[in-house]
């Protein structure tokens, strides 16, 4: 796990030290935040690149370091710049003295971080949780994806799976975005077992994306409380769920309190109904681990895209985040060591912007899909307006768009060859997941009170509108992520829109966190208003986090005999072995890296891939059909696995299998070597 962490910090170092090349002012927490994801997905990327070749060793390991320190060596080659990262340093160490001096004198927004990472340390503690019983998670929404990852995890490490197929359904090209999992990998194949590999890469991106929207939502909204609320708007979504605790505290035994100690799952999705929204930590984030990577550097370009279209006369130094803007310039006069801002350095500086949005843009596809054709959608549409009203700014868009194009042969990669049924993907339907219940209904049930705050906000106005006309342009486009999603299905399950509606949720936070700043600092009845109005829209988002950090409760998805069934799999099959087994989403092969016939329906059907027929044939196998051994041929099996798992779904001829040499057994698990009749 050291060689992990060590390994985590050099992505980190790289990353931020990057963000001396463009991003001007930026605090040093910011580059550190900035730098992690950025150099957790450059890892994955170019690390998969050289796996292709030489597979996921320790070489392919070293030499994707070794790129990656190009960058350090490029910016610590520069005296200015040297100085800059020196005085960064120095200035960090002396605030991280201070608070180990004088703990009790901490910033608001230092005990703000202090919390989130005890909160985000507690929830994806539970994602996966291992125990003398076997491996579980504290999660519900995550009982289902959780093997699915760890299959993918476990392909490349052990079962070499270059050029990747599907570690679920064997023969077929692989698609799914899979930089988040590769990475996890390339912790494991540095010392990490595979729980230590998905907390370490998903605690540090969860942490940075707080403080990467805590940023985003500063530079545009230059509010202090308003950037504070801006990441707890995002991630404790949800809409009017928190009601349903009057009606389950009636129903238990011992009243509101009794339900408080022992939280259902989820206020935000439940299943059966229509209250589809989900908690972004709950449903999101934790379970797809993709879009938890996604955003971040979604956030990140976002950022880069305000700031490099700044006016001359906005463009500000930045200091710790939140920090007041009269501060920033009473300090900005005092350092000899700020540039004067002129129109040219600020031409410069949004060139620079816009280059390193464009490639952080290009490392977007094979992270995450949906967040790619939002980044793209959403930077025409703003390179539109903005070139209608600067002109010179469509060289900046050029440049982005230019840089962006390193994207390309991921997606080729990603379609070429692909077995996806494209069709599957697109069609019309009215209103996203809501089923017969009245759009407009489903939509205020889900969200509560957050619409009708946004039109509050646009339409709000004192001696000017609240939300500033630059403000106002830059946040329409991301009601296509809105409207879209509610006309098109976008995937063979049209829940998946809920990938690109977050981002319209996202967009959305900062005028909703401005509107109710502004109504805090009117003070008396305002200032309660407020404060019930920031309750009523993130309560059942909150109580689906706190469900997860403080139930106790658990889900098994594999038992110890399935753990140690698949070590077994492990020593006696080779990496490349093809294994049938029941279609269900908790195999133990999947923990093999072993390729799969065929796991989990489910999960296959949303992935656009066509399996009716295999599943059908895997059911004649097990019977013992005439046909069953001409279909194993078919398919090339070496392996079959004969379980609980197996017997509890379909019919089972032990007799057929019992043919076959038996290469292990643990319990009641069997592994059979199939052998050419």
């Amino acid at each position: 796990m050291i060689t992990s962490l060590a390994l985590a910090f050099l992505c980190t170092a790289s990353g931020a030290l990057a963000t001396y090349l463009y991003d001007e002012g930026a605090s040093f927490g910011t580059r550190i935040c900035t730098g992690a994801c950025v150099g957790l997905a450059a890892l994955g990327l170019i690390g998969f690149v050289l796996a292709s070749f030489l597979g996921l060793t320790p070489l392919t390991i070293l030499l994707a370091v070794g790129i990656l320190m190009i960058v350090p060596a490029l910016v610590l080659g520069k005296p200015e710049s040297r100085n800059a990262v020196r005085q960064q340093i120095n200035s960090a160490s002396q605030s991280i003295r201070r608070v180990v001096l004088h703990p009790l004198e901490l910033p608001p927004v230092t005990l703000f971080y202090v919390a989130v990472a005890i909160v985000l340390w507690r929830v994806f503690s539970r994602a996966v949780i291992e125990e003398p019983t076997g491996l579980s998670t504290g999660v519900l929404n995550n009982f289902g994806d959780l093997p699915f990852h760890l299959s993918v995890i476990t392909s490349f490490v052990f079962g070499n799976n270059f050029p990747p197929e599907d570690p679920t359904f064997a023969g077929v090209k692989f698609t799914y975005p899979f930089i988040t999992d590769f990475v996890s990998a390339i912790f494991v194949r540095c010392g990490a077992n595979l729980r230590e590999s998905m907390f370490i890469e998903n605690f540090i991106v969860a942490f940075s994306l707080v403080a990467l929207i805590h940023r985003w939502a500063w530079v545009l909204l230059r509010d202090r409380l308003a950037a504070i609320l801006t990441p707890l708007l995002v991630l404790l979504n949800g809409g009017f769920g928190w009601v349903l605790l009057w009606t389950r505290a009636n129903k238990s035994e011992f009243g509101l309190m009794g339900l408080l100690t022992d939280l259902p799952p989820s206020f935000t999705i439940i299943p059966e109904t229509t209250w589809r929204w989900g908690n972004a930590i709950s449903t999101l984030l934790i379970p797809q681990r993709g879009i938890l990577l996604g955003l971040a550097l979604a956030v990140i370009v976002f950022t880069q895209w305000w700031l490099a279209s700044e006016p001359e006369s906005d463009n500000q130094q930045e200091t710790d985040l939140g920090q007041d803007s009269s501060k920033q310039s009473k300090r900005a006069k005092k350092s000899k060591s700020i540039p004067v801002v002129t129109s040219q350095n600020l031409r410069g500086s949004s060139i620079r912007r816009m280059l390193a949005a464009g490639f952080v843009a290009g490392l977007v596809p094979l992270v995450h899909a949906h967040t790619f054709v939002v980044l793209m959608t959403m930077g025409a549409c703003i390179a539109l307006f903005s070139i209608a009203t600067i002109r010179r700014s469509w060289r900046d868009w050029f440049i982005f768009f230019l840089v962006a194009l390193i994207a390309l042969p991921q997606m080729w990669w990603s379609t070429h060859g692909s077995a996806v049924d494209s069709k599957e993907f697109f069609d019309w339907q009215f209103g996203w997941d809501r089923g017969k219940e009245n759009p407009l209904w489903f939509w205020f049930k889900n969200t509560g009170l957050f619409i009708p705050l946004i039109v509050a906000a646009i339409l709000w106005r004192g001696k000017d509108y609240l939300v500033p006309k630059r403000l106002l342009f830059f946040y329409l486009p991301f009601l296509l992520c809105f409207i879209v999603p509610n006309v098109i299905k976008m995937a063979p399950w049209v829940w998946d829109n809920i990938k690109v509606l977050y981002y319209w949720w996202l967009a959305s936070t900062p005028l909703v966190a401005l509107l109710l700043a502004r109504l805090w600092r009117e003070g008396s009845w305002r200032r309660a208003v407020a404060a019930v109005l920031f309750i009523a829209v993130t309560l059942a988002g909150a109580l689906d986090v706190a469900a997860i950090a403080f139930r106790q409760n658990k889900y098994q998805v594999f038992d110890r005999n399935g753990i140690e069934f698949a070590e077994l799999i492990k020593q006696r099959t080779d990496p490349r072995s093809t294994i049938i087994h029941a279609p269900v989403h908790n195999d133990p092969v999947f923990l093999t890296g072993r390729r799969s016939l065929m796991g989990y329906p489910g999960h296959i059907w949303t992935h656009g891939l066509k399996f009716a027929e295999r599943e059908n044939e895997i059911k004649r196998i097990y019977a013992g059909a005439p046909d069953a051994g001409r279909l194993l041929q078919k398919y090339q099996v070496q392996y079959a696995v004969v379980s609980p798992l197996e017997r509890n779904m379909m019919s089972v001829n032990e007799g057929f299998f019992a043919r076959f040499e038996k290469v292990g057994d643990i319990g009641e698990y069997r592994l059979y070597k199939i052998t050419a009749p």
